[in-house]
Parts: structure tokens; C-alpha cells; sequence
């Protein structure tokens, strides 16, 4: 991908969360990818969790950060349409290596990236402030030293974890959501939300663009929209959804020696299709 085209897409993929809202399935290999890019779908982000099982690894920035530049690079080489990349809390132990590694990131030809406040550790489940505002600056120098004004989606895990007291957990997110915002963040992720009222309260003290994670059973998106979302991904769940119909056939197989369960609805060709050569 030449820059241009990079920039070009970047400055698209900026666009969109300016409305309508912005829905965007998460791939995580070249033909998941480029299925969604078929149905119609103006972005694409990728899941950290599915691009790890799929690589043979444990989620959680278990996998070798090498190979997921190169899971990356393959998801935007296979779609035209911008791709935004999960990198969890950004493979660094400081905020120079996380500035070092959207660096070579963004050299795949991505347009935007998650970076996550949360951490593995019990201790510390969510960084403090000032280190989280730290890899935030870090990364938004690296993506404008590379020339791309790439989106930054800034993911606060208060909620998912469960951190502090829940009556001053929406003080605490929007107190982080500001900062991160005046380091360089674009969007922000609040993540682990089911309470459509947080939601919408959220969206009207975000001076942002606001990202929700969906689930079965999540409001639909109309609805969604008038509570204030401007993004909406679904993260690991359809790769959750195809592995579950695989643990399905793959039982069924086993236990009945029959062929009926392998059926499907594409073929060969169309599999074919999707990636010829498209000019």
C-alpha cells in the first residue's frame, strides 16, 4: 500500500465517526476479513482474541508480536477498506517500546488501533492514569512521525474489571476518557457496558466519539444511535459464533461417522472469488 492511499484511508475512516454511526465487524484472519469487507461493511477492525487463537496463542498479548504485524498485514493486504487494528495495550512494557511498536504497525497499512488501559495483572488491573496518558502520547507521536493520522480508540476497562467503587466508576471513566482525549486519543472504548443507561450518560459527558462492544442480545443499532453511540464492534463474537458451529461439526463428525453436518451455503467458487485479483 503506497502512503497515499494509506492517508487516504485514514482520513475516510476518520470521517465515518462523524456520523451515522459506525458499525464494524472484527476480523481476525484474511478471509474472515474479506467476508465482512463482501457484506458491505465500510471498515474493519481486528480482534486480538481471535487474531491469538487463530496465530495458536492465548489472548492477552500471549502472542509473539511479530507474527501478529504479520497477521495484521495479511487483513489489510486481502480488503480495501480501512482496517483498524486490536493491539490490546500496545506489547510494551514502557511507553517508548508502545510508540516503537505502532511504529512498525502502522507500516502494515492500518488506519486506526486500540489501545487498552487494562492490564493482566490482579494488583493492578487497570494502569494509573498518568502511565496509560503516557502510551497514548507515545503512540499518536509514532502514527504522526509515520505521516498517518491514524484513529486512536482509547479502551477504559473500569466496568469490565470492576475497578473501585461502582458509584464512582462513571466519574472515573470520563475523568480517564478527558485525559486520554487531551493526549491524543480519537475515540473512546468503555468496555464491558451492558447498562444502556451508562451508555447514553457516557456519550453526553464524552466530549468523543464513543465505541460500545455488542453482544447477543445488545439494543439494536438504531437504538444505540440515539443513546449517543458512534462505534459499535463486536469483538471476538463471531469468531467465537464460527468456532462454536466448528466444536459443533467437528463433535458430530466423531460421534456419528455421518457427513450431514458439513453442509454449507458457500462454495468453492465463491471462496475462489473473493480473492481474485480485483485491480
Amino acid at each position: 500500500m503506497t502512503k497515499d492511499r494509506q492517508k487516504q484511508l485514514a482520513d475516510t475512516f476518520r470521517a465515518m465517526h462523524r456520523g451515522p454511526l459506525l458499525l464494524m465487524p472484527n476480523a481476525w484472519d484474511a478471509m474472515s476479513a474479506r467476508q465482512f469487507e463482501a457484506a458491505g461493511f465500510p471498515a474493519i477492525a481486528t480482534t486480538s482474541g481471535g487474531v491469538a487463537w487463530a496465530l495458536g496463542h492465548a489472548d492477552g498479548e500471549k502472542a509473539p508480536w511479530h507474527e501478529i504485524v504479520s497477521a495484521t498485514e495479511r487483513v489489510v493486504r486481502t480488503v480495501r477498506v480501512p482496517v483498524t487494528a486490536d493491539i490490546e495495550g500496545g506489547y510494551g512494557d514502557s511507553a517508548a517500546e508502545v510508540g516503537k511498536n505502532i511504529a512498525e504497525v502502522v507500516r502494515t497499512g492500518i488506519v486506526g488501533f486500540n489501545l487498552e488501559d487494562g492490564t493482566p495483572r490482579p494488583d493492578m488491573p487497570v494502569r494509573p492514569i498518568e502511565d496509560a496518558v503516557a502510551r497514548i502520547r507515545a503512540a499518536r507521536e509514532a502514527a504522526a512521525n509515520a505521516g498517518i493520522p491514524a484513529v486512536i480508540n482509547a479502551r477504559i476497562d473500569l466496568y469490565l474489571k470492576n475497578v473501585g467503587d461502582p458509584a464512582g466508576r462513571f466519574d472515573e471513566t470520563v475523568k480517564r476518557a478527558k485525559a486520554y482525549l487531551a493526549a491524543g486519543a480519537d475515540c473512546i472504548y468503555p468496555f464491558g457496558l451492558i447498562d444502556m443507561d451508562t451508555v447514553g450518560r457516557l456519550a453526553k459527558a464524552i466530549p468523543a466519539p464513543i465505541n460500545i462492544v455488542a453482544r447477543a442480545g445488545t439494543p439494536p443499532v438504531t437504538e444505540l444511535q440515539k443513546l449517543g453511540v458512534a462505534r459499535i464492534t463486536i469483538a471476538s463474537g463471531a469468531t467465537l459464533a464460527v468456532m462454536s458451529l466448528i466444536k459443533t461439526i467437528g463433535e458430530g463428525l466423531r460421534a456419528t461417522g455421518t457427513f450431514d453436518g458439513i453442509g454449507h451455503s458457500m462454495n468453492r467458487p465463491e471462496a475462489q472469488k473473493l480473492f481474485e485479483p480485483r485491480g
